[in-house]
């Protein structure tokens, strides 16, 4: 059960030991406060020493220092809001003694110590090389503490930032690694700069028998597990020590859990979920305890009541805190529907779960990373607020986001595991034959826990699932070969092809740049991270190296062949000139790649303006650009191509128009225009540029949006059909305001309009449009259909070119799949002479 945080005058009456009342700030350079002495956090890795992470207390004063009340809590190195992980102590430390919290761990390491028995024990898994621990004057998540130099909070008795922490005393440590903890002298050092107080060096945790003591445990009381568990938000019996019985119905020994699930023996089944008022299962924390049961084993267990990271549970310091039972009644899989609000799920937590109805899955981003799966309940995805309703009404907002957190659960696989580090093990769920793709259909076939952990509702599979093991779920195929059909005798698409560069970091380098690049697990190069000119200029940010951009270019050559399209506008290729080439090289690269697919003559691409290789023309010019390739076939340009070069896009990409003649049908009453687009993005920008709900500079957008009406009725002038339509990433989603801009002007989102309920992108979990093609009233009469090929974003990002060599499963593979993270649009035309007249 989540815990309600009590306000902080209530913190100061009720839960600062007596020792600690009189001192306001974090650090003790007087050596007159308890201090966070060590930190270690490579428990559990393979070049693990200490098999568990801990962090150790040091009291330098001459007298014993209570710490009931208090906790040790952890932040990662980047996060910005409340800690992930509370421990809650209790006993004291002695006079220049030391206290030892044992947290994650599995001792995987054929090097690794055991930690010596710890005084408090937690399940937080910290980071081996950057994060920030708190010594907290609360046993529940401290509110979103400020980032950076944090030394005067009365809440927090100390901390310790260490590598590339973003919230730390001073300044940061120097970084650890799995083998090597950050550690203050024994004098416990505190000059408010962690820093100048913490060096790194061999993990030295002292426990108990080093010096400190806690006070003797209270005799346990009998408690049923619903008892434990309770009505309220937390347990009633919290900090108690209990013996309870039950079942084991998970467990997990092994994979970060390191506990089990027990519920009460006889409970679930048919209509177990109708009226119940408070759960009949709780997890049980202790690596010892969990190594010594299996699942469908009745238990008696023994320990202490705590709510950890919003869950209740028991810990059980040592596998004697459980004993077996004789054989009883067993427990059945309860059958549910997804509970809708947090008060039902809380009665239910913990319990052996049946799923019913339809699911669908709705994120696969993490996937790649933590082997999760994010589901909606229903038949539908999870939307992007601003997607489906307008940002300026917030009731309709919060419709959305309400249904949003209703239908959303994580599909979990019983473990903890970072698959970026333990990239040596093949991961659960995905396959080389198995995809899961967002907005496929899926149902549950084998029983499930309910967990809560990391913030999120959680399913998890009743043993740490691993690349071997049968599915808890049968997810439906939904890849198609090829898009549906959208009609007419003409086609065509908007495609952002990811930061397609020709240059490649290592050519960058060669040329006295410098990088930083994403690295595949045998430390090779895939992708660039950063990349920056002896001038400061911006350097490419695509493919590290030729053998990458031969992976990309493969990918996206299988793409928009298959897309089956006649003209294609194209988002994030490289601008050449920014690398002292013509302008339109990558462009050209591209298409010869098409062409070397296709058939020498098949693709074109349209030619930059003459004056666009200038210098006064690429000053304001961004390194990626738009562009256009053509079926020579279908299509031919018809006159040059025109850039919008005006300072409203100096944070965008310049719009570029062309117009085109249908060959089939041709004559100059078959002409169109083709605008392609790329807008300021959603993730920078001023915080005063209108954001409201709709990212970051929205109000940039809006302006840009107003400009290419103009340059839009413009270039309307130049064909006689006046037919003109916009294409491309316009990092708006369907119904703000930069849309809007362009509806009130006549235009029309064919996508919308044509094809309601697909979508090309997902962030967050949430599905929405931000590439679009829309038509004036002339070009729509001529629109005869339009469909999203989903063969990108609904993807999992383990098959992008940059992921290459990032899991003992190679899913690489030269098709079309997760060529891009964006789904191109494609359009179907009838521009026949005559079609779309009287503009």
């Amino acid at each position: 059960m989540r815990p309600v945080l009590p306000t902080l005058t209530a913190l100061a009456v009720g839960v600062v030991p007596l020792a600690l009342v009189a001192a306001p700030a974090s650090a003790a350079p007087a050596g007159d406060q308890l201090v966070i002495s060590e930190v270690y956090g490579g428990g559990g890795s393979a070049s693990a020493t200490v098999a568990r992470d801990y962090v150790e207390l040091h009291n330098p004063t001459s007298a014993p220092v209570g710490v009931d009340g208090l906790s040790v809590q952890y932040r990662s190195a980047t996060g910005a809001g409340n800690p992930s992980g509370v421990t809650a102590l209790t006993g004291s430390v002695p006079a220049g003694g030391y206290y030892l919290v044992g947290l994650s761990g599995s001792g995987s390491g054929a090097a690794a110590a055991p930690l010596p028995t710890p005084d408090a024990s937690g399940s937080t898994a910290l980071s081996g090389s950057a994060g920030t621990v708190f010594l907290a004057r609360q046993t529940t998540a401290l509110t979103a503490p400020p980032t950076g130099s944090l030394t005067a909070d009365p809440r927090v008795v100390d901390l310790v930032g260490y590598g590339a922490s973003g919230t730390f005393e001073g300044t940061p440590t120097a970084a650890p690694s799995a083998a090597t903890s950050v550690a203050r002298d024994a004098a416990g050092k505190d000059t408010d700069d962690n820093g100048a107080d913490l060096v790194v060096g061999a993990p030295t945790p002292d426990a108990a028998s080093g010096g400190s003591t806690t006070e003797p445990p209270a005799p346990a009381v009998d408690a049923t597990v619903a008892e434990v568990q309770g009505t309220g938000t937390t347990s009633p019996l919290l900090g108690r020590r209990v013996r309870t019985t039950g079942v084991v119905t998970a467990a997990y020994p092994t994979g970060g859990i390191n506990g089990f699930f027990l519920q009460t023996a006889g409970t679930g089944g048919d209509g177990a979920a109708a009226g119940r008022t408070a759960s009949d299962a709780v997890f049980v924390y202790g690596t010892a305890a969990t190594r010594t049961v299996t699942v469908g084993q009745p238990v008696q267990v023994t320990g202490t009541v705590s709510e950890f990271g919003g869950m209740t549970q028991l810990t059980a310091a040592a596998a004697a805190d459980v004993v077996a039972l004789p054989t009883g009644p067993s427990v059945a899989p309860t059958p549910t529907t997804w509970p809708r609000t947090d008060a039902e799920r809380e009665r239910l937590e913990g319990m052996l779960l049946s799923p019913q109805g339809p699911f669908t899955l709705a994120d696969n981003y993490a996937l790649n990373q933590y082997a999760e799966i994010g589901l909606a309940s229903g038949t539908e995805p999870l939307f992007q607020p601003t997607e489906v309703a307008d940002p300026a009404d917030a009731a309709a907002i919060a419709a959305v986001t309400q249904d949003n957190a209703a239908r959303a659960v994580t599909l979990d696989d019983g473990a903890t595991t970072n698959f970026l580090t333990a990239e040596d093990t093949p991961l659960p769920y995905l396959t080389q034959d198995r995809e899961l793709r967002v907005g496929a259909p899926v149902d549950f076939v084998q029983p499930v826990v309910l967990d809560f952990r990391f913030d999120l509702w959680r399913l998890q599979p009743t043993d740490q699932l691993t690349a071997a093991d049968p599915l808890p779920v049968t997810v439906a195929d939904t890849r198609t070969a090829a898009p549906e059909p959208v009609g007419g005798r003409l086609r065509i698409a908007s495609f952002n092809v990811l930061n397609y560069f020709t240059t490649t970091g290592e050519d960058f380098e060669a040329a006295g740049g410098d990088c930083d690049y994403y690295e595949d697990r045998a430390g090779n190069p895939d992708t660039v991270d950063s990349c920056e000119g002896p001038d400061g200029a911006d350097g490419p940010r695509g493919a590290a190296q030729a053998d990458d951009l031969a992976r990309q270019q493969a990918k996206l050559v299988a793409a928009l062949d298959g897309l089956d399209a006649d003209v294609v506008s194209l988002e994030e290729l490289e601008n050449s000139a920014k690398f002292g080439v013509d302008r339109d090289e990558a462009l050209a690269t591209l298409t010869a790649a098409l062409n070397a697919d296709a058939g020498p003559g098949t693709w074109d691409y349209v030619r930059s303006p003459r004056s666009a290789n200038s210098p006064a023309a690429q000053a304001d010019e961004d390194v990626i650009r738009t562009g256009f390739v053509y079926r020579v076939a279908a299509v031919r340009p018809v006159g040059e191509s025109v850039i919008d070069d005006v300072p409203v896009f100096d944070n965008a990409r310049d719009p570029l128009a062309q117009a085109f003649e249908p060959r089939r049908s041709g004559g100059p009453q078959s002409r169109f225009v083709l605008v392609v687009n790329h807008f300021k993005s959603k993730g920078s920008g001023a915080a005063s540029d209108g954001d409201t709900g709709q990212g970051a500079s929205n109000l940039a957008r809006t302006a840009q949006a107003r400009e290419l009406v103009r340059f839009a009725d413009r270039q309307a002038r130049t064909v006689a059909s006046g037919r003109v339509f916009l294409a491309g990433d316009l990092n708006a989603y369907t119904q703000e305001d930069p849309l809007q801009v362009l509806y009130d002007a006549g235009y029309t989102d064919i996508g919308s309009d044509r094809a309601p309920e697909e979508y090309t992108y997902l962030f967050g979990g949430r599905v929405g449009s931000l590439d679009h093609v829309l038509g004036n009233a002339a070009a729509m009469r001529t629109v005869t259909g339009a469909h999203v090929w989903n063969l990108n974003a609904v993807e999992s990002v383990a098959l992008e070119y940059s992921r290459y060599n990032y899991n003992a499963t190679d899913f690489f593979a030269p098709d079309p799949y997760r060529s891009s993270d964006h789904d191109p649009l494609v359009v179907g035309l009838d521009p026949r002479p005559g079609r779309g007249m009287g503009r």
